[in-house]
């Protein structure tokens, strides 16, 4: 017969907390993407910042609702026709491509979920940024081809 002791039940009660820790670290981890403050045309946008290739695939799949000045900033490490496609998504974007100068180069406004994996939106040209907008953003903002952004790659304001 065994005997349970205080020092038992700290041991397990010290297990039990580590794991509710690293749990919630894992979930604030996979959740967490470091923003910056995207200047474009008439508007300032808090974007989230996706800068490897697991952020960028995953883009604002599932988001269900955007702000006025939320979305996505992916940024590629070189200049390409960089393809955008509608997977997973649940609202309509706005999408604009910048070159490696930071200008507008090409946009797509109003791009409907329900193009999912059919219709793929690609560049004229090649592109280093892609912004990811709520649908109507480019309009309401005035954004348009040649407009010059302004923002820190890293994250930040």
């Amino acid at each position: 017969m065994s005997i349970w002791r205080p020092s038992t039940t700290a041991i397990l009660m010290a297990g039990v907390v580590i794991v509710v820790i690293a749990a919630a670290v894992s979930f604030m981890l996979s959740h967490f993407q470091p923003r910056t403050e995207v200047r474009l045309s008439s508007g300032v946008f808090h974007l989230r910042l996706a800068d490897d290739e697991p952020s960028r695939e995953k883009g604002l799949s599932g988001v269900e609702a955007l702000k006025s000045d939320d979305g996505l900033l992916m940024i590629f490490d070189t200049d390409d026709k960089w393809a955008i496609w509608m997977k997973d998504m649940k609202i309509p974007l706005d999408i604009v491509w910048l070159d490696s100068s930071k200008k507008v180069i090409y946009i797509v406004k109003n791009a409907a979920p329900e193009l999912s994996t059919d219709k793929i939106f690609t560049p004229a040209e090649k592109a280093r940024y892609v912004i990811e907008l709520s649908a109507g953003a480019t309009q309401q903002y005035g954004i348009k081809l040649g407009d010059q952004a302004t923002f820190n790659e890293r994250g930040g304001q």
